[in-house]
Formats: structure tokens, C-alpha cells, sequence
């Protein structure tokens, strides 16, 4: 059962992050769809899409009240020990991404900016899969997505630091949520992942923490990111391994883009 309580993420910036030290950072963002909904249709997003909880990734009866197909689900968790052993030895022996231009598969962005683990999260969520075409023309999003794709890792990851269109949306948004937005120099140890699944039908974990895009595994054509299968290749997963562990801190919430409810 995923917890409700809503609550703002991103540890970079408190777990020496090299990347993040002494640079640009934001106000986390909360957790919460409407927040969340809100910033991505500021941006450029059709209203036709919006972010919804996840109250279980088990109950049959409470999945079937998130509407479907979903897009991309976001994980927001507490950042354990066991996790980050888990990234830095999955990631060793991986090279650094180095993707670009039409013919990738995902939009992989590498977070440069404190705090922003979320709007990272959504921005993987939009730029990827059958989202992305539901993405207005002429809006901050679709330029800002044209803009990115020809670019390698770092030179995306700079468009979205000085993007002033990206900043301004996020602080909107950071200041709209249900409890006390803290200080962007705070201690926030929690995180934001998203799972897309690409055209090709895969589904890829995107975190801009990450060395880049991690493909977990193919999906068929009629499973989504909150499908059995992609659950257990993606959250379950996460959560086993958690478990497994022993002691580790399982708190955990879900958040999934798909149809707006009328």
C-alpha cells in the first residue's frame, strides 16, 4: 500500500552531490497531483492528461479507480543506505550516457539543480512514449523539448538550468502545495523516479541521479507502466529489494499520468 501522506522530495545537494554543490537550487516540489498536474499544463501539457495517486500497487479493486492507460508513474521514497548502495554498484559498470538527437529511444535528462529530483521526474514523464504527444505546440514544453533533443547529456542538462520558463513554473508550483514549502537549502531525504515505457515498448527507469536511462524490460503492447508486469520489473522490485534488506525504511508513494477525469 502506497502512503498518502503528501510530502516534498529531492535528497540532492544532502548526500554530497557534486553536481548539485554550490549551484542553483529549488524549493522540493510536493508530491501531489494537483501540484504536480498543474506545473506540466503551465508548461505546455494538454489538460486531456493529469497526475493521479496510487493508493495500492496490489488491491485490484483500488487500481481499477486510476484511470488508464497510465503514461508514467512517479516513485517518491525515502533515500536508504540500501539504496544508494544499490544505484552506485548497479551503476559501476555502466558508461556515462551519451544519447542524443531523434533516433533515442528516451529523453534522459541529468539533474543539475538541487531539489528539482521532481520536476526532473515529470519531465521524464512528458518527454517520453505517448505522452509526449500530447505535448501543445508553441508552448514552453514543446520548445523546450525541440530544444533538448539534438543536445548530449550535459548540454541538455545546462538548457534546463538556465531555462527561466522551467524555474518559474517550478517556484509556482512549489509554493501551491498543502503544507509548508521549506527552504531550498533544507535537508529533504527523499527522491522522485520515473518509469516510462517507450515506443518500442520497453520500460525504462529515469532518474537524472543516475549515469542515465535504465531499460528494465519489455512490456506487451496492451501493459502500461502500472501493469502486473511493469510493477514487478520497476516498484516491486525496488520494494523487495528494500525489504529484503532488512530495516529498511518502506514508506513510499505513487503518483501516474493519464487520462484527465472529467
Amino acid at each position: 500500500m502506497a502512503e498518502t501522506e503528501q510530502v516534498r522530495a529531492d535528497p540532492h545537494g544532502q548526500r554530497g552531490d557534486a553536481s548539485t554543490k554550490g549551484k542553483k537550487k529549488f524549493i522540493p516540489l510536493e508530491n501531489n497531483p494537483e501540484v504536480m498536474s498543474s506545473l506540466v499544463h503551465k508548461l505546455g501539457l494538454s489538460e486531456k492528461l493529469a497526475f493521479h495517486d496510487v493508493f495500492s500497487i496490489d488491491d485490484p479493486d483500488l487500481l481499477a479507480f486510476v484511470p488508464r492507460p497510465a503514461h508514467a508513474l512517479l516513485l517518491i521514497f525515502p533515500v536508504s543506505d540500501t539504496y544508494e548502495k544499490f544505484r552506485i554498484q548497479e551503476d559501476s559498470d555502466k558508461p556515462q550516457y551519451d544519447g542524443s538527437g531523434p533516433e533515442e529511444e528516451v529523453i534522459w535528462y541529468k539533474q543539475t539543480i538541487g531539489n528539482a529530483c521532481g520536476l526532473i521526474g515529470l519531465l521524464h514523464g512528458v518527454s517520453n512514449g505517448e505522452a509526449r504527444s500530447y505535448i501543445e505546440p508553441n508552448t514552453n514544453l514543446s520548445k523546450l523539448l525541440a530544444d533538448a533533443i539534438p543536445l548530449k547529456p550535459a548540454a541538455r542538462a545546462e538548457l534546463l538550468y538556465e531555462s527561466q520558463a522551467l524555474e518559474s513554473a517550478h517556484q509556482s508550483a512549489a509554493s501551491g502545495g498543502q503544507t509548508a514549502a521549506p527552504a531550498a537549502e533544507d535537508s529533504i531525504d527523499l527522491h522522485y523516479v520515473c518509469f516510462v515505457k517507450s515506443e518500442n515498448g520497453h520500460l525504462w527507469e529515469m532518474d537524472g541521479r543516475r549515469k542515465g536511462p535504465i531499460n528494465r524490460g519489455s512490456l506487451d503492447a496492451d501493459e502500461d507502466v502500472l501493469s502486473d508486469k511493469a510493477l514487478d520489473l520497476g516498484v516491486r522490485s525496488f520494494l523487495k529489494r528494500e525489504a529484503e534488506a532488512g530495516g529498511g525504511d518502506l514508506r513510499f508513494s505513487l503518483i501516474v499520468l493519464g487520462p484527465a477525469l472529467d
